[in-house]
């Protein structure tokens, strides 16, 4: 397949279309060929359809076509055919179809009234005009009426009427006085639509006798008067003011129907006194935004350029001080007919298919109908090749006896519209229009183009070779444009030579040659270097250059863009440019260009011209501001902009900020245009239509940025059409039958021009639909009711203004509204993976029931009982949700041993769908939790009693419980571990044979028939003999124990109530005194070598750091401690921290005892482990 590309300005000339031709053929505008082509009519100059000509002149009905061979002309007039021949005022102009018909010799304008139509008619076709209906213009005279004179109040209302001739077309009314002087006229005095002459309420100054009604007929530039009115106010003392009362229209409501496209005029007039103020809106909705102008003092509503969105009910309100009055003006918009697609030309070659499309709108939508060659298509002759299919003309196997014309008409009862189209078919051998032999010359690592214009019915194929007996041209190193024209993108020195194109079709085969050079680049392999030269100076600048020796190069030199100035000072040598006795103006940009017939090359470089020394001490300072901004070379869309630079204050400029002020849209607001290098004080400034420009320029040097000028001259740039249209255009519905199309709005500036609104279009995707466009306000949304759910749809956003319609735009897909989805997923499958976990799939759903983007699928699990208890509880429903198309997931965090319920839904932007029926699953069993309790209880000489409670989450069929235990010495050594297997419906056992008076360390868990859970851990004692009771009683019962006892409590009651004393007193002591005065082995830093790290002591604060090691006072495990407290990972619960971090237990005012560090007993102190602490 040939790729398509952009052919430059030379080739321009052999790919022009035939004037207004849309066809399966190409055929190029070249005199010699249109010569021999045959071609059916075509009407190009016609009349209007409602031609009002002046009866006093010639009547001259235009009809002009052209065609091959030239047409031949006739007409009807009222249906019949109209014979000129036999009418000596009728002529036909040569070799047109246009008549004249002579009234100023005789002939009367009235006897050609009628309905005329044109008939263009060659061999391939005859094509016909609208049907143009020809009236005289009318300018009857004021019909004689006996006018009594107004006598009337001051302060009524008054109504003059001018009732003027009915013309054609109708006049133009306006009210003067005797000395041809217009009536003023106010809020109070206006002229209504119909002509007359309205008075809110009369005025003394009121009075005269010269109110005079002209009628003005501008098709015969005469005007009618009426007979002067005479006003007479009879002054009144005082003067009763009134409600507003409607003089026009009358009554409560009234209708308008106005057509597409025309100007609505709506009127409102009222009496009153105080003279009544009028105000308009638009009930339900908005006045559109730049299509409504107020006149006539607010009386008339003028909207211009009407559609169908501009029908409903305007209220107009007359108030003044003692009340309001209103009336509605119901306005309906009807469309004549305008075309969607009107047919074009078709080109075909004999065989080939193609289609006419006629397609119209219109309020009522109009209907089609066809002609062929000016007859109705159904008693037209027969055409096997033709079949009508309501709008469209299918045709298949075309040969060139289906050559016609046809016409479409769309009519209704506002109007019609007639359109033309011929299908032309050619059967032509190839013809190649590039001349024989033509030389293109290219330079090295250039694109070349050869071209090989063609024409041929069939299309002729395209073939390339090089050299004479060269094979044929392939490859990705050519291009084979649709016009012939091959393409070598990269011309290499090889590629000169011969090429030869050859066009052929089934009717014939012919072939031309082109030769191609290739020329080598010209380089600038020295170029001009920057300068700096004291003043006075001598300076060159270099510019060595290499070119084809083929090519003749011209060099010419530039200074600052514009030619070196005429001073003998500037030496221009074969490669160089010398600049004597340099001066301060001199200073600058001097640029070296190189041009041959094929290429051009540049290279520039900077003179900087200073001070010769010895300099003073330099101050670097921001540039001065640059001063005299002209405007020169205004066009529509650019300007001249030059400046005269401020100071640079010792630091070069480097480049110059240009800033534009929008007067019209931001005034006061300065926005970025361009920048330029700090040599150049001109530019040439890009601009935008309707904008009111105002420039500024702020110069830049390494210092800094100098103060902005004084702004330039304003500059109001005309208006045009938009250039762009809205970005970000996006159809979302936000309802299941609403599709809300939103697109950015264009900024002030981008309007072009006022009046900025919007066509706003749309169809639905993939359906054989037409666009349905609507006009909207300066706004960025638009909402489509009554669509589809979610259905595609394309559109596109027009921007417009007064001027007309931005280019087509880019069309979008969007979404009309979401509705939830219709279906469950099926085949919903669960597949356990353990007792904790298990993977979850689904059959997706059919994407035309999700009813809009699916987000996923959202899975819905809970927990229906344990299958252990067997014991409900409250139901908690967990939700997972997978995104996209996905068709499993997995279920974590289950609990083992469980039954579960599951379903699954799918989820759009709406919503969810229906659920899917519940799927039942069980976990498998898992290991038990630690049983919830275990307390020691009844201590007797050698047995122990255990109590525990069963685990709070048993995950599965209890099998056992395990305890284990083993006696702990005074020295926290541990003894044989004893291991004893329990039943699982056991919940307490004595333990007999135990060691009287031993420590033991019980370790308890539960089993099920996958492993064994958690332990719980606890300590107890059995209690001593009689024996050592007695000796215990015996040794705390001597004197000197008891003695020794008194003395000890006496010493601590001393102490303490010397402490009170101090407290009291007030004393302050640093925290280290404190420290040392009070010291508490609890707040002593653990050292390496204290025994009792790591070891068991008798002390429950140094029992092993497990979990559970902690009992309270009833021996009793509580298992609702919290696993993630800080007694599981620390030593206590009572420290605290500062916001800082820093632990500050050890100085809180409140604190608990613990039991200090040693090998004491956590159990209450007897008096035998008294006496065992003394030994």
């Amino acid at each position: 397949m040939m790729k398509k590309r952009r052919i430059s300005a030379s080739e321009a000339s052999l790919v022009l279309f035939l004037c207004q031709m849309i066809s399966a053929l190409d055929v190029p505008l070249d005199s010699k060929l249109l010569e021999e082509l045959s071609q059916p009519p075509t009407i190009t100059q016609q009349s209007p359809k409602d031609y009002i000509v002046d009866p006093r002149e010639n009547i001259v009905i235009q009809c002009e076509a052209k065609g091959k061979p030239p047409p031949s002309f006739s007409w009807t007039r009222n249906g019949t055919h109209f014979d000129i021949d036999k009418d000596a005022q009728v002529t036909m102009k040569p070799n047109s179809g246009t008549l004249v018909i002579n009234i100023m010799n005789g002939g009367k304008a009235e006897a050609y009234e009628g309905v005329y139509q044109c008939t263009a008619r060659n061999e391939r076709g005859a094509a016909i005009s609208n049907n143009i209906v020809i009236r005289p213009s009318r300018s009857p005279l004021w019909t004689k009426e006996k006018l009594e004179p107004n006598q009337v109040r001051e302060g009524d209302s008054l109504v003059l009427h001018c009732r003027p001739p009915v013309g054609l077309p109708p006049p133009i009314i306006f009210w003067m006085d005797n000395a041809f002087q217009r009536l003023p006229q106010s809020e109070r005095v206006s002229q209504g639509l119909n002509g007359d002459l309205y008075f809110s309420n009369v005025q003394p100054e009121d009075t005269r006798e010269d109110y005079i009604c002209y009628a003005r007929f501008n098709h015969t530039q005469t005007i009618q008067q009426k007979q002067p009115i005479s006003v007479k106010v009879l002054s009144t003392k005082p003067v009763t003011e009134r409600q507003p009362v409607l003089l026009t229209p009358t009554g409560s409501t009234s209708t308008k129907v106005e057509l597409r496209g025309n100007v609505l005029l709506l009127e409102c007039i009222a009496a009153g006194l105080p003279t009544p103020a009028i105000r308009w809106i638009k009930e339900g909705g908005e006045l559109p935004a730049n299509r409504t102008f107020l006149e006539n003092f607010k009386k008339t509503l003028k909207i211009i350029d009407v559609s169908e969105a501009d029908s409903g009910n305007y209220k107009c309100i007359a108030r003044n001080t003692l009340g309001s009055v209103h009336h509605v003006i119901s306005v309906t918009v009807k469309a004549a007919p305008y075309w969607i697609t009107a047919p074009r030309n078709l080109v075909l070659s004999p065989g080939e298919d193609g289609t006419l499309i006629c397609r119209a709108n219109g309020n009522p939508k109009p209907s089609i109908s066809w002609l062929a060659n000016g007859v109705p298509i159904a008693i037209a002759p027969e055409d096997p090749s033709r079949k009508v299919d309501g709008d469209t003309i299918i045709f298949s196997q075309v040969q060139e006896r289906s050559s016609a014309v046809y016409q479409c008409n769309a009519s209704n009862e506002y109007g019609y519209l007639l359109a033309n189209a011929f299908v032309n078919v050619l059967a032509e051998p190839p013809r190649i229009l590039t001349p024989p032999n033509k030389l293109y010359q290219v330079i090295a690592d250039s694109p070349a183009l050869l071209d090989c214009a063609y024409f041929g019915s069939p299309k002729p194929e395209i073939e390339w070779f090089k050299g004479v007996k060269g094979s044929i041209l392939r490859g990705n190193e050519y291009v084979f444009h649709d016009n012939g024209t091959l393409e070598i993108p990269v011309a290499q020195k090889d590629s000169t030579g011969t090429y030869t194109c050859v066009a052929r079709n089934e009717l014939g085969k012919i072939q031309n040659e082109v030769q191609l050079e290739i020329k080598d680049p010209t380089m600038i392999i020295k170029q001009p270097e920057y300068k700096v030269i004291q003043r006075y100076g001598q300076v060159s600048f270099e510019c060595i250059i290499k070119h084809d020796s083929t090519l003749l190069p011209t060099v010419i030199w530039l200074k600052d863009n514009e030619e070196l100035p005429d001073d003998e000072r500037f030496l221009i040598g074969k490669d160089n440019l010398t600049i004597m006795n340099v001066t301060d103006k001199d200073d600058g940009t001097y640029t070296c260009i190189v041009n041959t017939t094929l290429d051009s090359v540049s290279a520039s470089a900077v003179l900087t011209v200073v001070a010769a020394p010895p300099t003073p001490a330099i101050i670097y300072a921001r540039p001065n501001p640059p001063f005299d901004l002209e405007l020169t070379g205004q066009l529509e869309r650019s300007v001249v902009l030059s400046w005269i630079p401020g100071d640079e204050n010792n630091s070069p400029i480097t480049n110059f900020v240009i800033e534009y002020e929008d007067g019209l849209h931001e005034p006061g607001v300065w926005h970025y245009q361009t920048e330029v290098p700090g040599t150049q004080a001109t530019v040439q400034l890009k601009l935008s239509p309707y904008v009111n420009y105002s420039f500024r320029v702020i110069a830049v040097n390494k210092i800094g940025r100098s103060q902005p000028s004084e702004p330039s001259e304003q500059y109001l740039t005309k208006s045009a059409t938009p250039d762009e249209n809205p970005a970000n255009v996006q159809g979302i519905g936000s309802e299941p039958d609403n599709l809300v199309i939103t697109w950015e709005s264009l900024k002030g500036f981008q309007s072009n021009g006022p009046g900025l609104q919007y066509k706003v279009s749309w169809r639905q995707k993939d359906v054989d639909d037409e666009w349905t466009s609507v006009i909207v306000a300066n706004v960025s949304k638009y909402i489509v009711s009554g669509t589809p759910t979610f259905v595609p749809y394309e559109i596109k956003v027009q921007a417009l203004n007064d001027l007309g319609y931005a280019p087509e735009p880019s069309e979008v897909i969007g979404h009309s509204g979401e509705d939830l989805p219709m279906v469950a997923p099926g085949n919903v499958q669960v597949y356990v993976i353990n007792s904790t976990l298990a993977k979850v799939h689904w059959d997706p759903v059919p994407l035309k029931t999700v009813r809009g983007h699916l987000q996923g699928y959202k899975v819905y699990y809970w927990k229906v009982q344990s299958l252990s208890r067997r014991s409900r509880r409250h139901i908690e429903k967990n939700i997972l949700t997978f995104r996209g198309n996905k068709t499993f997931g997995m279920l974590p965090g289950l609990e083992p041993y469980s039954s579960y319920k599951l379903n699954v839904r799918v989820v759009n932007g709406k919503g969810e769908g229906p659920a899917s029926p519940d799927k039942v699953f069980k976990t498998p069993e898992g290991v038990p939790s630690s049983p919830s309790f275990l307390k020691i209880t009844n201590p007797t000489l050698d047995s122990l009693t255990l109590e525990w409670g069963s685990p709070t989450h048993p995950n599965g069929v209890l099998t056992s419980y395990i305890l284990k235990f083993q006696p702990i010495n005074n020295t926290h050594e541990l003894g044989p571990l004893v291991e004893l297997r329990i039943p699982a419906n056991e919940s307490s056992l004595i333990l007999k044979n135990l060691n009287y008076s031993t420590r033991y360390k019980f370790y308890f868990n539960a089993q099920t028939s996958v492993g064994s859970g958690s332990q719980i851990t606890e300590e107890a004692v059995t209690i001593m003999d009689e024996a050592m009771a007695s000796r215990q009683v015996d040794i705390a019962t001597q004197g000197w124990f008891i003695g020794l006892m008194c003395a000890v409590a006496l010493l601590i009651l001393i102490l303490l109530i010397v402490c009170f004393i101090r407290r009291n007193k007030g004393g302050k002591y640093p925290v280290k005194e404190k420290e040392d005065a009070h010291a508490d082995p609890e707040i002593q830093p653990m050292k390496e070598d204290d025994g009792t790290f790591g070891e068991y002591s008798d002390a429950e604060d140094h029992k092993p750091l497990k979990k559970g090691s902690r009992t309270p006072s009833d021996r009793t495990v509580k298992k609702e401690d919290s696993d993630d407290s800080l007694v599981d990972y620390g030593e206590g619960v009572n420290g605290q921290f500062n916001e800082d971090g820093s632990f500050i237990g050890q100085y809180s005012g409140k604190k608990e005892k613990e039991p200090a560090e040693g090998n004491e007993s956590s159990e209450a102190p007897s008096p035998v482990n008294a006496m065992n602490s003394f030994v």
